[in-house]
């Protein structure tokens, strides 16, 4: 028998809103978040659990996605790693904000195109609750501030179960991109938060931000503070 439709339907809030339960993962490296992100997708694509929201920072690592030329092993002492997700290289390291979103795509929502602007929706609202601007650009995915690109975005979709997500850089280190072509880019393109506008003292808060928005684009159930 094939599988339905609503056999996979979302958890609904008494409101009649999808339900998202949100997982602050602090500092994990690479294989450990992806091996999470696997378990979790099985899981959602089976119907046993709401959609997810990880929230996480890496050790250094260099992911290339499907769109990538093929990298060296290593990068300036710095692991390569290719994964399932669109897109072509980045760096994920200390001083990023990590976000991977496992969410079943509804009916209405099953266009790659849209569910990519609406990551970057979420990430423009966040940087201008901190009074940045930041800014879309043609035939380009990710987020840009003053012509550089502070968000890099890939995704991957299962039986439209959508993962991975979007890495946001904070103070993240910026030379850390220079051992290749961030996106395809010129290194010199990418910035961090931390050069347009002060940080927040506590990382939970950019953490609140990005939960608060994405429930809002996406029209999850907001979860209970913790």
């Amino acid at each position: 028998m094939s599988e339905r439709t609503e056999d996979r339907a979302p958890f609904l809030s008494p409101a009649g809103r999808p339900l998202l339960e949100v997982h602050r993962l602090q500092r994990t490296a690479y294989a450990e978040a992806h091996a999470l992100q696997e378990s979790l997708v099985a899981r959602r694509i089976a119907g046993l659990i709401p959609d997810q929201l990880l929230l996480t920072e890496h050790e250094p690592v260099i992911t290339t996605g499907r769109g990538g030329a093929p990298l060296s092993a290593e990068l300036g002492g710095v692991p390569v790693l290719q994964v399932e997700r669109g897109g072509e290289a980045t760096y994920h390291g200390p001083g990023q904000l990590v976000a991977y979103p496992i969410v079943l795509l509804a009916e209405s929502r099953r266009d790659l195109h849209r569910y990519l602007r609406e990551l970057e929706e979420v990430v423009i609202r966040v940087l201008a609750e901190l009074g940045v601007r930041g800014e879309r650009k043609a035939g380009l995915t990710g987020v840009w501030v003053a012509e550089k690109k502070i968000c890099s975005i890939g995704v991957a979709v299962r039986r439209w179960v959508a993962w991975h997500g979007f890495a946001l850089n904070v103070s993240t280190e910026l030379d850390a991109f220079r051992s290749f072509r961030p996106c395809g880019l010129d290194p010199d393109v990418m910035t961090r938060l931390a050069d347009h506008a002060e940080l927040p003292a506590d990382r939970r808060r950019l953490e609140a931000l990005t939960v608060e928005h994405f429930c809002a684009v996406f029209g999850h159930e907001p979860p209970f503070p913790g």
